[in-house]
């Protein structure tokens, strides 16, 4: 079945194809990210707009990828694209303060109420990067938390416990991995207990609250508390990346909702409204460490930036779908909505043979073996059947015009409709196990 839908893909996908075949010869596997590969090529894209993705070969995919998860509004919402063209006739980069960087802090500080202090970058991996070593910094400790599963970006620092088995190192070129300890999701008994072992160096533990690269698998509340009592209680930094679920499930970070009271926060993906960007903030008197003014290099937290970081166009971006995303509350009341008819709608299609994980917007499938009967964190994700889920996903893709990058989460947006998780229901119950 697997080699009918391939062929058909190939059928309809030739421009894409020879494109592609360009692109392995210039770039590493043909791609800029790792996960953006996949058999027995990628589709190139030529435009998108609203919901959907247009390839080379003008066939047109409703896109569930959504820009690694960061189009909240859709592609090309007409409200930010309107004010990035007002804005690079200004110009686009000025390497200096600007306005747009506080207007869009403004909009931050006011909906992240640890956000006292905040400093931009460009990519997520950078804000974890960064918020690690403040951690470090601040306490004089150098032992980093994660957990098993966890996604933090590509900082050496956190490159550890991402995939199973989990024991394994992620990467060659990797040093100093003793200094980076993992924990399991939604375990406290035996996190408290990995922690305990590490308390006199523990700097800082890092954690989701929502488990994205797992596939949107939420925190037990009672989990999350009791990580965050035991970081205060050991002066160690209780660090939460919202880099996904910032501003995705209601207008602010998710950690209010569950009573919990962090010392920094990293965000991204929705908050750059589309381009490139990384926030670190927090308290005020830790994102002080930051300040280089009048310190000695021991005394300081090398906190930088980058050449691209608060550039206006970013600003802007973040600015005007943040603006968007406020005053247009019920945006988040109708892709929530959506978001739990697609797990329901989808686990009664697939008989009870799928486990369907997520929160508010965000869902994924997991095709269930014997002994599997939920699904707490990575570890129950991987004695699924993975095989099976990235078939599933290029079959919709070959066959069906729905787009989700294969083996990854799905994400609604604005652009979304309950029509179009109607079809995903019937590309299911056509699928085959």
């Amino acid at each position: 079945m697997l080699l009918d839908y391939i062929k058909e893909y190939k059928k309809k996908t030739p421009t894409s194809a020879k494109l592609f075949s360009k692109s392995a010869k210039l770039h590493v596997n043909g791609v800029s990210h790792n996960i953006r590969f996949y058999e027995p090529y990628p589709f190139v894209v030529k435009k998108s707009a609203g919901k959907n993705l247009i390839d080379v070969d003008d066939n047109k995919y409703t896109d569930y990828w959504m820009g690694h998860w960061a189009l909240i509004l859709g592609h090309g919402p007409k409200t930010v694209k309107e004010s990035l063209q007002k804005q690079i006739e200004k110009s686009w980069m000025y390497g200096t303060v600007n306005e747009q960087t506080i207007k869009l802090s403004e909009l931050i500080s006011k909906a992240v109420p640890v956000a006292e202090k905040i400093r931009y970058v460009t990519s997520g991996t950078e804000a974890t990067m960064y918020a690690v070593r403040l951690a470090r910094s601040v306490t004089g400790k150098k032992i980093i938390a994660k957990i098993d599963g966890g996604w933090h970006g590509y900082t050496s620092d956190l490159l550890k416990s991402v995939n199973w088995p989990f024991s394994e190192s992620e990467s060659s070129g990797i040093v100093n991995e003793e200094q980076i300890v993992s924990i399991p999701y939604n375990d406290l008994e035996t996190s408290l207990s990995i922690l305990k072992k590490h308390s006199k160096d523990l700097a800082g533990v890092i954690i989701e609250p929502v488990l994205g690269g797992g596939g949107c698998i939420p925190a037990e509340s009672d989990y999350l508390k009791g990580i965050q009592e035991y970081c205060k209680k050991n002066n160690s930094l209780f660090i939460l990346d919202e880099i996904v679920t910032g501003f995705r499930f209601r207008f602010g970070c998710l950690y209010p909702t569950m009573k919990l009271d962090p010392d920094i926060v990293t965000l991204g993906k929705i908050v750059g409204g589309g381009l490139s960007i990384g926030v670190m903030c927090g308290r005020k008197e830790i994102m002080e460490f930051a300040d280089t003014t009048g310190k000695k290099k021991s005394e300081r937290s090398y906190v930088g930036g980058g050449t691209f970081s608060a550039n206006p166009a970013s600003m802007v971006a973040g600015f005007s779908t943040l603006s968007e995303l406020k005053n247009k509350k019920s945006i988040y009341s109708k892709i929530n909505t959506i978001g739990e008819y697609a797990r329901n709608e989808l686990t009664k299609s697939f008989d009870g043979k799928v486990i369907v994980t997520g929160k508010g917007s965000l869902f994924m499938t997991h095709f269930a073996r014997a002994g599997v009967d939920e699904i707490r964190n990575s570890a129950d994700v991987a004695k699924c059947d993975i095989s099976t889920l990235a078939k599933y996903h290029f079959k919709m893709i070959a066959h069906d015009g729905i787009f989700f990058l294969p083996g990854k989460l799905g994400a609604i947006s604005n652009a979304h409709s309950k029509e179009d998780i109607k079809n995903i229901v019937l590309a299911s119950e056509e699928f085959t196990c």
